[in-house]
């Protein structure tokens, strides 16, 4: 394979590049605990019932969710 498509220089200013959404959403769930998650991002998959099984379910099929998760993440004390 070539430099130039190896997958870690396709997205060099993407902090969350390499992160599974798994991962990412469990280090919240970790945080902040389902309730609290689900006062920060109001979808109804935190509020009744939650679960990673069902959450990542319904943000891999729905981007402004998806993409409100990812912004909670970067902002939270958890990056590494």
């Amino acid at each position: 394979m070539n430099k130039q498509n190896d997958p870690k220089r396709e997205q060099p200013n993407n902090p969350l590049h390499g992160m599974k959404l798994a991962d990412i959403l469990a280090s919240l769930v970790h945080q902040y605990g389902w309730e609290e998650l689900a006062t920060k991002i109001n979808i109804n998959c935190f509020k009744k019932d939650p679960s990673i099984k069902s959450s990542l379910k319904f943000l891999r099929k729905t981007q402004w969710a998806r993409d409100k998760v990812e912004q909670l993440y970067l902002k939270s004390d958890n990056r590494k």
